[in-house]
């Protein structure tokens, strides 16, 4: 019975060389939603018979994501590489807006906090719909998981 879903996720942790506090905590918190509901349906691993669960390995090299891709008895199935050019702004914009919102959770009016997570938000929707876009023949997901895979892809470009 097809199971088109992500059982268990793994970054790439040489990729990550600093992350503070808020950070884990955004990086365990996508990680438990992700793998608590999500949809994905890596197309020529379905087309080879594969039909999932899936785990999955998220890597950085050389400006391009690599979804490393196995069945849930961890056998490669296969492996997507994705330019990452289209995403430096909102990975920028994201970090940038993350920290605002962070200083403001301990700072600012519960307005001003509301007004920069609105923006926080909107930055993130809009990045999912851009990795929905490159995902376009390749994996079939949901806005709710194109959504924790962007948090989990900004947790990779971390340089402190």
């Amino acid at each position: 019975m097809a199971d088109p879903r992500i059982s268990h996720i793994e970054l790439d942790e040489a990729t990550i060389l600093w992350r503070n506090a808020d950070i884990e905590q955004e990086r365990r918190i996508a990680i438990f939603d992700l793998i608590e509901e999500n949809t994905f349906r890596p197309l020529r691993s379905v087309a080879a018979g594969h039909e999932g669960p899936y785990r999955l390995r998220l890597s950085v090299e050389d400006g391009r994501l690599a979804l490393v891709i196995a069945d849930d008895a961890a056998a490669p199935t296969e492996t997507i590489v994705l330019a990452l050019g289209r995403f430096r702004r909102p990975i920028r914009d994201y970090f940038a807006i993350c920290d605002s919102y962070y200083q403001a959770i301990r700072r600012a009016t519960a307005q001003e906090i509301e007004t920069i997570d609105m923006a926080r938000r909107g930055i993130h929707n809009n990045a999912a719909e851009l990795l929905l876009e490159r995902f376009e023949g390749k994996i079939e997901t949901d806005f709710a998981t194109a959504r924790r895979l962007f948090t989990l892809i900004c947790v990779l470009h971390i340089r402190g």
